[in-house]
């Protein structure tokens, strides 16, 4: 018999971000096909809900809570999962809103440094920090998936108060390519998934009608699309932005 395709068994996939939303669509898609997945999410309640729901489903999960912004979080998140499961083979970078977006949305005249920072601080040095610490593990292994949940802000300009948030994104945009360059040829792959508007912050009945498809991303859109980008047939995507966003983009 063949083998089905994308299937994740033997895999560790850690998730940031994956309480609730997108990334615990994520973290299912990547259960079901067979990986054992570290549910990270800033509150440990979330975190634990999440674990218990999908432990509820029968999937092999665990909780791995805390603030990502943080070096010594970062490190014991890592540490959580290998202790529970192994060395970390899937790494997906979900979490990018920080606590109070989006009602803090501000235009760029009306922010300041810190604005920036923090955006800076989840969506590219969490992001290269995480990175840094299961990479040795993934060249050792000869494999490695690492995947960015971006947004298509970097790419197309929008006037309701993304400025600090888009820079941050197209900022790990760049990292990823250039690190598939430097790991591609040890078995790591790093691509992106570049998100239209999600139907995760309420009605957004007037962006559906922009897409071609008639309606706003989901979490099972997400899990699947990084489902294929985990798995052992997308070698040969490296590098790479994957847009999802139901045709609103199509450039």
């Amino acid at each position: 018999m063949s083998q089905k395709l994308f299937e994740l068994e033997g895999l560790v996939a850690l998730v940031t971000g994956a309480g609730q939303g997108m990334g615990l669509g994520v973290a299912r898609a990547l259960a079901t096909q067979g990986a054992r997945v570290v549910v990270n999410d800033y509150y440990s309640e979330r975190a634990e809900q999440a674990v218990t729901q999908l432990r509820a489903e029968g999937f092999t999960v665990c909780a791995a809570p805390g603030d990502i912004t943080l070096p010594d979080v970062r490190e014991s998140i890592v540490a959580i999962a290998e202790r529970e499961f192994g060395p970390v083979s899937v790494l997906v970078n979900n979490a990018g809103v920080p606590p109070g977006m989006p009602e803090s949305l501000r235009q760029f005249r009306d922010l300041d440094d810190t604005d920036f920072e923090r955006q800076l601080d989840l969506n590219l040095r969490a992001i290269v920090g995480l990175s840094r610490r299961v990479l040795d593990g993934m060249i050792e292994n000869g494999f490695g998936r690492i995947i960015i949940i971006s947004s298509e802000s970097w790419r197309t300009g929008l006037s309701f108060g993304l400025t600090n948030y888009a820079a941050a994104k197209a900022a790990a945009l760049g990292f990823m390519r250039h690190l598939a360059h430097e790991v591609g040829r040890q078995g790591v792959t790093a691509n992106a998934v570049s998100l239209g508007t999600m139907n995760n912050f309420g009605d957004y009945a007037e962006y559906a009608k922009a897409t071609a498809v008639g309606r706003t991303g989901t979490p099972q859109d997400v899990g699947a699309a990084v489902a294929y980008l985990a798995s052992r047939e997308a070698s040969w995507m490296s590098g790479q932005v994957l847009p999802l966003n139901g045709g609103s983009v199509t450039a």
